[in-house]
């Protein structure tokens, strides 16, 4: 059996792999700021990784080489690839890395992907995985299951977070028990234990997941967000889940630490709840990016964030416009392990 291990997402990077905005029924008439916003991002992470960003066309490409101009971003860090998408979430519709222990090589896992459920166009957004490990020269291995990378979150040392109502959905692999998703995740992530939270936050249409709310720091510490507003929709689904979470121990049997979150002042689109959270945040070699709403919970937020990541700069940017696309920097985001 082959030894494979996805690394935690704080561990080193020899890239971060992106797609362009531009797809106007996932940001409507926001798609200038939006963009504005995920340069800021390009920023910050090229400051200490590669940064790869896909774009569809000559024209998409042009916008970006502006605007990174504009924003000083250093051209040497950003490698612009032609391969069109159907939409920006390149966490869910990218190669997710792992390491062959073995050999000390990168794998790229290509896991079926159903744009969340078949919501959505994805004939473009298929093929991304595969342009990616051949561009990176590494062997790829597709998996007959569909999974999204937004979906799981681990620790690098044998845990794996994730929620039954995005991986048990019936859009998803209608065909598998949670004992064969189970041994799925085990052996292409090389976990040992699978940890279930329930739902997923009100507004989110990937069906809930795990990056919206609970995030592995480090081996042993979770931040998990909380809602302190009985009224708000998101109390009960919040509480349900951190009460979870108190039951679940390491490979040890030794209890995770749990540190909370706030959730920020709820953010509304047309009339519809948005999936905005802090907890969707990216942890790149640099910095750690974490999405803003323009409310007071923004700065606690960084601060409490900014305490566990004492190695990293921890930078807000302004995530009320690209939200309207239902997901921020994590979803945005997808890190290539360096395995040097």
């Amino acid at each position: 059996m082959r030894r494979l291990l996805m690394p935690a997402e704080w561990e080193k990077h020899q890239g971060t792999w992106l797609s362009y905005p531009h797809n106007p029924d996932t940001f409507f008439e926001k798609i200038d700021e939006v963009r504005d916003k995920y340069v800021d991002m390009v920023k910050w992470v090229s400051m200490g990784e590669t940064v790869h960003i896909n774009v569809n066309d000559e024209e998409m490409e042009e916008d970006l080489k502006r605007r990174l101009k504009e924003k000083n971003v250093d051209p040497s860090k950003v490698v612009i690839h032609r391969f069109p998408t159907n939409d920006a979430w390149c966490r869910d519709h990218g190669a997710i890395f792992v390491k062959d222990l073995d050999k000390n090589s990168l794998v790229a896992l290509n896991f079926k992907f159903n744009a969340w459920g078949g919501k959505y166009p994805h004939e473009l957004d298929d093929q991304i995985p595969i342009k990616m490990a051949e561009y990176l020269k590494v062997e790829r291995i597709d998996v007959d299951m569909v999974l999204e990378g937004g979906s799981i979150d681990v620790n690098g040392a044998g845990l794996l977070l994730t929620t039954e109502s995005c991986l048990l959905n019936p859009n998803r692999n209608p065909n598998l028990t949670k004992d064969q998703i189970e041994e799925n995740l085990k052996r292409y992530f090389g976990v040992e234990k699978v940890l279930w939270l329930k739902e997923g936050i009100v507004g989110d249409d990937t069906d809930g997941h795990i990056d919206d709310i609970t995030r592995f720091v480090d081996v042993d510490t979770v931040v998990t967000v909380i809602e302190d507003n009985k009224n708000d929709e998101n109390y009960e689904i919040l509480k349900e889940n951190y009460e979870i979470l108190k039951t679940f121990t390491d490979l040890n049997g030794k209890p995770l630490n749990i540190i909370t979150l706030p959730m920020p002042d709820p953010v509304y689109y047309k009339g519809e709840r948005l999936p905005a959270s802090y907890a969707n945040f990216y942890i790149s070699n640099y910095a750690v990016v974490v999405p803003t709403f323009r409310c007071d919970k923004d700065k606690i937020a960084i601060q409490i964030l900014q305490s566990i990541f004492k190695d990293r700069k921890v930078i807000g940017i302004d995530a009320y416009d690209i939200v309207v696309g239902l997901g921020t920097f994590h979803c945005l985001t997808q890190q290539v392990p360096d395995i040097y």
